[in-house]
């Protein structure tokens, strides 16, 4: 599973939003570039990127939910609120 630091990461993206980067991070692992293609992981950070307020990711983890079962949704879901009272 692939591993970011957030600071780098955004530092390395030229000015995009913390939204923009989360995003970013979900495109990857649905799409497996540079990571496992991990739909459950995908659907955290474009949920992390919608409540961060990107507009895009919000559609995006929309379309991505029509494929997943409703136990990978269940398992996004938590991933994402976990992530979110850590950080």
């Amino acid at each position: 599973m692939a591993r970011f630091d957030m600071n780098t990461m955004e530092a390395s993206m030229g000015g995009e939003t913390r939204a923009d980067t989360f995003c970013t991070m979900g495109l990857m692992y649905a799409t497996g570039r540079g990571c496992e293609i991990d739909l459950v992981s995908a659907h955290k950070w474009l949920n992390i990127a919608a409540i961060k307020g990107s507009e895009r990711a919000a559609h995006l983890r929309a379309e991505l939910s029509r494929s997943m079962s409703k136990g990978e949704l269940a398992a996004a879901l938590r991933a994402a609120r976990e992530w979110m009272t850590m950080h």
